[in-house]
């Protein structure tokens, strides 16, 4: 049950396709990976995200309830998501109804529903949607914080967009983007479960018939901000919503992140016993949470954490927070927080691979991070035999972590 990388020519392009095979099931699953195709490429802001909700909307000639009743009665689950990077379009199903979900997958890419009332339907929903937002203060706290360390960027938007972008998007603006964006050209396939390459290459040489060749757009990296500036909003509330972010330099395909990975699980992401959980919540009760962790993507590096507490107590978690990684980056970790990261990453490891669709995920951000198939067995490995000195000479090296930028969500006149 390894993942292994095939490539099939469809209309003169050679398109990678990760599949892991894995008969102990009947299942069988697939998705159409679009690079450089969500919101990073919003030509509207919010239109990537709008668009995969439009694709939802089934065929023209079916509709989306007719589309989706035909797929719900073979338990089949189809999907379609914008990320900041991609947009993927998923079908999942036992492996005897596989057929059939290919079959509607294609009538779909060859003839979607592109009419007035579909987009009318996901253009009120999303309204709808920013609309609740607006009093989901983490969510607010979390866009102010990428409109600051983004600035200037297409990153800054949120992928969901604003309700002036939704409201001013047109149907044919959402249908040239995604007919843009969907090309053979910028196209990697995941596949997995009860199947075999065979299958897997005769199938989609037909599902894929619809789409044109296109071009391949490189994915533009784009740097958080180190000015360490600090913005705050003020609404009726009676938490402050604290998130902070900071540039981190470390290229995707760099064999060096499993160090940050182990750095960032000291430091914030390793829940209790992480350096900021145990200052901000244990010892002094400031926040039900403290997080903090690397963000990593073509598009993006950078490191990113939050946390909530009182009004009257955001100074101090603020301060408490800069002491906790200004000592980090200057200490490094000790051999005891070493040794419990260890644990933790080669302890947890079986509930990282329990089902296919965990398996598929990893091996294709294997593939797509430019480290290659089979690179999270090396990733324990180098865990497992990791030295205190090599983790903190790479934490003293990365100062740029504690130039923080800051957003704060609280209530006037409190702080």
């Amino acid at each position: 049950m390894a993942a292994t990388l095939l490539h099939i020519d469809v209309k003169g392009i050679k398109i990678p396709v990760v599949f892991e095979r894995d008969s102990r099931l009947p299942l069988a699953s697939l998705e159409l990976v679009f690079q450089n195709s969500g919101s990073l490429a919003d030509t509207v802001p919010g239109i990537a995200s709008l668009g995969a909700k439009l694709l939802e909307e089934g065929t023209r000639k079916e509709g989306a309830i007719r589309f989706a009743e035909a797929l719900e009665n073979r338990a089949i689950h189809f999907s379609a998501a914008a990320g900041r990077e991609t947009l993927v379009l998923s079908v999942e199903s036992l492996a005897d109804q596989f057929p059939f979900a290919l079959e509607k997958l294609h009538a779909l890419l060859r003839d979607p529903n592109f009419t007035p009332d579909a987009f009318a339907k996901v253009q009120t929903q999303r309204l709808g949607e920013l609309e609740r937002k607006k009093s989901d203060l983490d969510y607010v706290a979390a866009m102010q914080l990428r409109s600051v360390l983004f600035e200037g960027t297409p990153l800054e938007h949120p992928d969901l967009g604003t309700e002036e972008s939704v409201r001013s998007m047109t149907l044919q603006q959402v249908q040239d983007y995604l007919l843009a964006h969907m090309k053979l050209g910028n196209l990697i396939v995941v596949a997995g479960g009860d199947l075999t390459p065979e299958t897997i290459e005769t199938a989609l040489r037909k599902l894929l018939d619809p789409l044109e060749p296109g071009t391949v757009d490189p994915i533009r990296p784009f740097e958080a901000s180190d000015k360490g500036r600090s913005k705050t909003r003020y609404e009726e509330t009676d938490q402050a919503y604290i998130y902070f972010g900071s540039p981190y330099h470390m290229d995707l395909n760099d064999t060096r992140r499993v160090l940050g990975k182990v750095a960032a699980y000291i430091l914030g992401s390793g829940g209790f016993g992480s350096r900021l959980m145990e200052e901000v919540r244990v010892k002094r009760g400031l926040a039900y949470s403290a997080y903090g962790r690397f963000m990593l993507g073509r598009s993006y590096h950078y490191f990113s954490g939050y946390l909530q507490t009182k009004i009257a107590s955001a100074d101090e978690a603020i301060g408490v927070v800069r002491s906790v990684i200004d000592d980090f980056l200057a200490h490094g970790a000790t051999e005891e927080e070493l040794e419990a990261a260890k644990k933790f990453f080669l302890g947890s490891e079986p509930l990282r691979t329990e089902t296919l669709s965990q398996r598929m995920n990893r091996a294709f951000r294997e593939y797509y991070d430019g480290l290659g198939l089979g690179w999270s067995q090396k990733e324990l490995e180098m865990i497992r035999t990791m030295k205190l000195n090599d983790l903190n000479a790479f934490i003293q090296a990365h100062p740029e972590i504690g130039r923080l930028s800051w957003s704060i969500v609280t209530k006037k006149g409190k702080r």
